[in-house]
């Protein structure tokens, strides 16, 4: 049995993807900080190893026994990694070197990567043309540059003992045990459910490359199982279509009716930066013999369904979104360096470490 090594098990892919490699006779051991929480592994965790650790810093024993390694932890949408360039750097990048250092050290041949195609963004300003893991690409957004600087990293060292094989992922949608509402067909399905209604920013003029999480999860292990001289060193974009976001509105809205969900479209035309961009998957298919089978209409039937299974009706949770989340924890790593454990007792303290008004309280007795 093999045993595949998951770097952020735990998160939105991660945790379909343990799934779908435990159902597939792999040995899987899932390395996450947790920042979410365990509800991502609610469903395999009695069957994978747990380490709980931060990909910055992976222990050399748990790259032991390990025969691939897939990455897709680290900083994973534009708003968290704007307001945190620096973590953002270190996981996606930095961390990415480690890891691949740590495995040539450990002997492991093969290492799949995330990436993702909003390297390609050339916004709604930029020509339209679709595509290929060839094009000329120049990322300016700090997320699509951090990945942009790990995949020429891997490339560098790829070599006759180091199979590196990096996936350009489009948008991902779908149901996920670690659940975002910040993905845009989930983002259409919450407000259908929510409000009523849709929102197209720009009217819904960018197109985008989407790809449900299933099927993300299928290309890394058709990736774990092609020859290795066909994908060492390659990149392939990874796709089930590209869309203008104002049809994929009209085709969750459809789907929905005939869910009985009532759904009206808004278009909103007022400025926003937003992302916009299509890619060619000629590669992976012919390569690889990928092909998505998850449409998104199918999609949208399973999230619904799911949401209401898995009782993620709560979408006011900032723990659906990543950014929201991240700044919660953030807020609340201040507040208890200061207050200490929520409901244990404090240590004892020294009266000099207690106070820390700028002037010393009198304890002498006031009044006549």
């Amino acid at each position: 049995m093999s045993k595949v090594l998951l770097v952020g098990g735990a998160g939105y892919v991660g945790s379909v993807l343990a799934e779908e490699l435990l159902h597939r006779g792999y040995a899987v051991r899932i390395v996450d900080r947790l920042y979410f929480g365990r509800q991502g592994l609610r469903d395999v965790e009695d069957r994978v190893e747990l380490v709980v650790a931060d990909m910055r810093r992976v222990p050399s024993e748990v790259f032991m026994g390990v025969d691939a390694v897939i990455n897709v932890g680290g900083l994973s949408n534009d708003p968290t990694a704007e307001y945190n360039p620096k973590a953002n750097y270190e996981m996606n990048t930095l961390a990415t070197k480690r890891l691949a250092e740590q495995c040539k050290a450990a002997g492991i041949r093969r290492f799949v990567f995330a990436s993702t195609c909003s390297i390609y963004d050339r916004g709604l300003q930029g020509e339209d043309v679709v595509q290929n893991e060839e094009s000329p690409v120049e990322p300016k957004a700090a997320y699509s540059r951090s990945k942009y600087e790990a995949e020429q990293i891997l490339l560098e060292m790829t070599d006759k003992s180091f199979c590196p094989i990096i996936l350009r992922k489009g948008t991902i949608f779908g149901f996920s045990p670690r659940m975002r509402y910040d993905l845009v067909v989930n983002t259409f399905v919450r407000d259908a459910l929510t409000k009523g209604y849709l929102t197209l920013h720009m009217g819904g003029e960018m197109w985008r490359p989407l790809i449900d999480v299933r099927d993300v999860a299928r290309a890394y292990i058709t990736c774990l199982q092609a020859d290795e001289e066909a994908v060492k060193g390659q990149i392939f974009n990874i796709s089930q279509a590209n869309y203008r976001i104002s049809e994929l509105a009209l085709r969750v809205r459809e789907t929905l009716k005939k869910l009985d969900i009532e759904v009206d479209i808004k278009p909103d035309y007022s400025y926003r930066a937003v992302r916009s961009y299509r890619v060619s998957t000629a590669k992976a298919r012919r390569v690889l013999g990928f092909q998505p089978t998850i449409t998104v209409e199918a999609s949208v039937v399973n999230l619904v369904k799911k949401i209401r299974e898995y009782g993620y009706t709560d979408f006011d949770n900032p723990r659906y979104y990543n950014i929201r989340w991240m700044k919660l924890l953030e807020e609340a790593e201040k507040l208890l360096a200061e207050t200490g454990p929520v409901f244990e007792l404090p240590p004892a303290l020294e009266w000099k470490d207690v106070v820390t008004c700028t002037q010393q309280p009198s304890w002498e007795p006031t009044g006549s």
